[in-house]
């Protein structure tokens, strides 16, 4: 089976667009119908629904779409293996995603220093939410993902590799600079939030439930899709949030941000590896994840031990 047609074919599943997967593939979109129709015809079956606004795959297609990503991978390896074992060094490409929390605050300094070891690999980063991340590993449109919370999925596991807390942040005049405060002091303050998707957010609504509150009780007045625009909003004096704590190390030891604690509320995180089931990786996946293991003690993202943690 030519596994060009089959690129082109997942292109465009995966983006539901001739025009889009031509564009991905660096190829025009003729040569991507021309693919496309030419396996259509060798097996004999419509694989496209053309008929609506988006392309979508057919019964037949989307059976073809899962046994061609099993396919393309093994071909991958395959080609990986044949260039390491001639080269000696680590050659290939990464395909990986990561929420927009881990993406601001681990994945930068990780991905440099995995790619300077091994400067014949090419790393290929998305950034989405966390939802969205765990999703496309699930279909194999990711090879690898990293991601803040760990939603269930039976098609995805979850390897932790680095501890982050998710804290309460003001500006420094805030009433609740320094302070202890109870959940439902939080009421009464204009709350900037994590799209929804994101993973801090997702342990904030799983602490907040924990303790007898949802964040619709509060009032959300700002909802944000990256930490950066919620961090900079605060420090214009727009509200408080919850965020990552190493994603305002700087400014809360310059003392441009407060933390205030949250009575009963434990934010404390694993940022973890999403790796889809029953998949092959190919062998830069699994040299990415074992120096994300070995480098994990060294990451920003490391959460400083408080008085009264337990070591662990």
């Amino acid at each position: 089976m030519d596994t060009r047609q089959l690129v082109a074919f997942c292109a465009v599943v995966e983006r539901s667009s001739f025009s889009q997967a031509a564009e991905h593939l660096g190829v025009t979109q003729p040569a991507v119908s021309l693919q496309v129709r030419a396996l259509e015809k060798r097996l004999g079956t419509q694989l496209l629904d053309r008929s609506g606004r988006r392309v979508e795959p057919t019964e037949a297609g989307q059976r073809l779409y899962r046994g061609a990503q099993r396919l393309l991978t093994l071909e991958g390896q395959i080609l990986d293996d044949v260039l390491t074992e001639a080269t000696g060094d680590l050659v290939g490409t990464v395909s990986l995603g990561a929420s927009t929390g881990p993406a601001a605050i681990v994945v930068p300094q990780l991905l440099c220093e995995f790619q300077r070891e091994h400067p014949a690999v090419r790393v290929a980063l998305e950034v989405h939410d966390t939802r969205t991340v765990v999703e496309l590993v699930a279909d194999r449109r990711l090879e690898l993902g990293i991601v803040g919370a760990t939603p269930r999925h039976r098609a995805v596991r979850f390897e932790p590799f680095v501890e982050d807390e998710v804290v309460l942040v003001c500006p420094p005049t805030h009433r609740f600079a320094g302070r202890s405060v109870g959940v439902r002091e939080l009421a009464s303050e204009h709350l900037i939030v994590m799209q929804e998707g994101a993973g801090v957010r997702r342990i904030v609504e799983d602490e907040l439930r924990r303790l007898g509150l949802r964040l619709r009780d509060l009032d959300v007045r700002l909802e944000l899709g990256l930490q950066e625009s919620v961090r900079s909003a605060v420090l214009a004096g727009y509200g408080i949030t919850f965020i990552s704590r190493a994603a305002v190390e700087t400014e809360l030891g310059a003392g441009t941000l407060a933390e205030a604690r949250v009575q009963g509320m434990d934010g404390r995180r694993e940022i973890s590896i999403a790796v889809g089931t029953g998949r092959a990786q190919s062998r830069v996946a699994q040299a990415f994840v074992a120096f994300a293991r070995e480098k994990a003690a060294s990451v920003t993202a490391v959460r400083p031990t408080r008085a009264g943690d337990d070591e662990r």
